[in-house]
């Protein structure tokens, strides 16, 4: 019955490296699970899966075991912090795009084992625009990119938009901007960003809000802990929060992108392939 139950997939990425995705999906799991929200935390960084590492937690088995079929999702399922249910992915995440018929029907399948229980799906993604990248992202249903104020960081997230826009018909982003100094920061970042996507491309930028550089992020790490979880009181974490139930008003998918196999019928599609 997963499939009458429509689960938000929301990636989260930026293009490069560096600008705390990690951290902001972690810390935004754990905000939505205080909500109420039944989250489960897909780390798709694979070449570095380091959500585990962060909040200090120990993987034996990931997806390719599961995608081998060594084993079922269920046993690769960490718990985490905050009632958060956590996904090893694996290295090399290229090899899901080139699934047999079989592997690929049995991804379905365990992903939609989950579905009954499950309201949120983020995906940590890794840096850069790789295959493995934007085969995730394409196949979320709201994208968030986090913006940091590096000069790179901005011209990353253009060519990630850019070519998601350009290869997937993407046109629908959402900004979220990380390790701002002042509440300015953030807009005037979103604004640089906006100027050239409204020259360049056809697509709609929302912005989400920014969280503020914080010491406690710092302190939380060397305690392999989330700062969401470890200084529930810092002005990060307050951040986190406000942005966690902006994001719980954001619309569910109408059917069929609600379905969690929606989701994985669409990461193993072939770039170029537009049946979906």
């Amino acid at each position: 019955m997963g499939s009458l139950h429509p689960v938000q997939v929301i990636a989260v990425t930026g293009g490069k490296g560096g600008v705390g995705k990690t951290n902001v999906s972690v810390n935004l799991s754990l905000a939505l699970a205080e909500l109420g929200r039944r989250v489960m935390l897909l780390d798709a960084d694979l070449g570095l899966a380091n959500v585990d590492v962060m909040l200090g937690l120990a993987t034996k088995r990931n997806l390719a075991d599961v995608i081998a079929g060594d084993c079922e999702l269920r046993d690769v399922v960490l718990q985490g912090p905050g009632g958060i249910r956590i996904v090893p992915a694996s290295s090399g995440t290229a090899s899901m795009v080139r699934l047999s018929t079989q592997q690929h029907a049995g991804l379905i399948q365990a992903f939609s084992d989950l579905g009954d229980n499950l309201d949120v799906l983020i995906i940590d993604t890794a840096a850069g625009i790789g295959e493995g990248v934007v085969s995730f992202v394409h196949a979320a249903q709201e994208v968030l990119v986090v913006v940091t104020d590096e000069p790179t960081s901005i011209t990353d997230a253009y060519a990630l938009i850019k070519l998601l826009n350009r290869d997937y018909a993407m046109n629908r982003f959402r900004v979220l901007a990380n390790m701002t100094r002042t509440a300015e920061e953030g807009r005037n970042l979103f604004a640089k960003l906006t100027k050239v996507t409204d020259r360049f491309l056809d697509v709609a930028l929302q912005y989400v809000g920014a969280i503020p550089m914080d010491e406690t992020v710092r302190k939380a790490m060397q305690k392999q802990r989330a700062v969401y979880e470890a200084y529930p009181r810092s002005k990060c974490a307050q951040a986190f929060k406000a942005i966690a139930q902006q994001v719980d008003s954001w619309p569910l998918p109408a059917n069929p992108r609600g379905h969690l196999e929606f989701f994985v019928e669409r990461l193993v599609k072939r770039p170029g392939d537009t049946s979906v």
